[in-house]
């Protein structure tokens, strides 16, 4: 296995570096707590980062007072730790807060090792507290770029959709293939990664439910499985027909522009008059042809539908050229 370090590893351990130099500095006590706050507090994304670090900091606030009430009226004893958490979790589970459980037990057990309530404590608490989410909100705020990425996903899905549609006009005019179909596991895969990844920018980004890379991949992903069903279509043909000839000379031309620009509705228009050339053409003269024929049309048809879904992809003039929309 390939030895990487990432920047998440790179935030932490600065992170947690400066939470632990920042709460020695003030002479908090238990001040290495700090850092295993910020340890706990950095996440993939800002938006977790923000949700978990609000959760964390509302359990160790609340778990404040709980301990004040169970240690001082029954008595500093580990049982009294399992008594307390018996009651505190569900409370903080009810508050929409279970990230912060982890974190607010290494408060209880500041204070259980105090033995003793004061204000002077709690105050020590809280700085911890808030320096060490503190620490970790800030080292989060910056998360590389990942344009670049999203661009080479989408170069490699509209190659591998060029070389899927290669190997149906080959079939379509030759009726044989020796494809492995590779490209179609490599596909399926790159679509999963691209999607995540654009949803993590999205996640990146406060003020943004949706980009356009994250919606390109879906339709991307809609149109893929329309690619998965006529796969078999196409193979199922067993003989060449002038028919299957045109729509490989459609399909040519249509792979030949998966590429930035959407122009799926000329290629709509094209398909609408090769259905009514087809309907004036003689009409099969075997069960054989009426049973290509047939499947040809309804490939013509998933084709159609194909190129719908790709006409459905509006945006921006400026976000086009960002995307690369295709056919």
């Amino acid at each position: 296995m390939k030895f990487r370090i990432g920047y998440r590893t790179i935030k932490t351990a600065l992170g947690t570096a400066i939470s632990i130099l920042i709460a020695q500095w003030f002479g908090l006590d238990n001040f290495a707590s700090a850092g295993i706050l910020t340890i706990l507090c950095i996440q993939v994304t800002k938006r977790r980062s923000l949700r978990t670090a609000w959760d964390r900091f509302l359990a160790c606030v609340l778990v404040m007072p709980f301990s004040a009430i169970f240690f001082e009226v029954i008595a500093y004893h580990p049982i009294v730790i399992g008594v307390m958490l018996f009651f505190f979790i569900p409370t903080v589970v009810m508050l929409n807060a279970k990230d912060g459980v982890v974190t607010s037990s290494v408060i209880i057990l500041h204070i259980y090792m105090a033995r003793d309530i004061s204000r002077a404590l709690f105050l020590n608490e809280l700085g911890v507290i808030t320096i060490g989410i503190g620490v970790a909100l800030l080292i989060n705020l910056y998360m590389p770029s990942v344009d670049e990425k999203l661009k080479d996903y989408q170069r490699e899905i509209e190659e591998n959709f060029k070389v899927i549609f290669e190997e149906m006009i080959h079939y379509l005019r030759k009726g044989e293939s020796d494809w492995s179909g590779i490209e179609i596991t490599e596909t399926a895969k790159l679509l999963h990664e691209a999607k995540s990844l654009a949803l993590m920018d999205i996640e990146n980004h406060f003020l943004r439910e949706e980009n356009i890379y994250f919606r390109y991949f879906k339709i991307r992903e809609k149109q893929f499985e329309i690619i998965e069903r006529v796969l078999p279509m196409v193979t199922s043909i067993t003989r060449t027909v002038t028919q299957g000839k045109m729509i490989a000379d459609f399909l040519e031309e249509l792979s030949e522009n998966i590429h930035f620009g959407n122009t799926a509705y000329i290629y709509l228009e094209k398909l609408k008059n090769m259905k009514k050339e087809f309907q004036e053409m003689p009409l099969p003269k075997t069960r054989e042809e009426f049973e290509v024929r047939a499947s040809l049309l309804q490939l013509v048809n998933e084709m159609n539908q194909y190129l719908i879904i790709k006409s459905s992809f509006k945006t921006e003039k400026g976000n086009k050229r960002k995307a690369g929309v295709a056919n």
